[in-house]
């Protein structure tokens, strides 16, 4: 895995260039970055600093983001397909049509966060706050919710996913023991 700087990425998109595959950007500081379209799947970026940035597009399949901080970033229709965001901080950030599939999404801070239109299928959103969070249209089969707390979260459709007697739901309860 290549390692490069933010200041090297950047640069080189401004150039035209939009595939960085398999980059190591562990830590790196992107803050409010413009990489509309960029193509960074299966990279390193663990610990980065993206708040505000704007990623609408990209290919951010099976990239390593735990403990990154991209809250208020854009995300809409970006490809996060079995990406691991575990203990991510996705506050506030736009998921609108992102492509969540498989996506480990574990203890993230997904609060007030837009994920309308969102693929959520077969993600792993245990112990995930989604606190006032948009799920309009969101696709949740499958998807773990064990632990989540959907407080206050809005146009939820939990029929098709996988709660337990940790779950809090959108009014504040827990689920019944027995239901799914």
């Amino acid at each position: 895995m290549q390692k490069l700087s933010a200041q090297e990425l950047l640069a080189q998109y401004i150039e035209g260039q939009r595939d960085f595959t398999e980059l190591d950007l562990n830590q790196a500081d992107l803050f409010e970055a413009n990489l509309q379209e960029i193509n960074l799947a299966r990279s390193n970026l663990q610990k980065a600093y993206l708040p505000y940035a704007n990623l609408t597009n990209a290919n951010l399949q099976e990239v390593e983001f735990q403990t990154a901080q991209l809250s208020n970033a854009q995300l809409c229709q970006a490809n996060l397909t079995k990406a691991n965001l575990q203990r991510a901080n996705l506050s506030r950030a736009n998921l609108r049509y992102a492509n969540l599939r498989e996506a480990n999404l574990s203890e993230a801070d997904l609060q007030r966060a837009d994920l309308s239109f969102a693929d959520l299928s077969y993600a792993n959103l245990s112990h995930a706050d989604l606190r006032r969070a948009n799920l309009e249209k969101a696709n949740l089969y499958q998807a773990q919710l064990g632990g989540a707390n959907l407080f206050g979260a809005q146009n939820v459709d939990l029929d098709r996913a996988q709660l337990d007697a940790s779950t809090i739901n959108p009014n504040g309860y827990r689920q019944l023991s027995g239901e799914e």
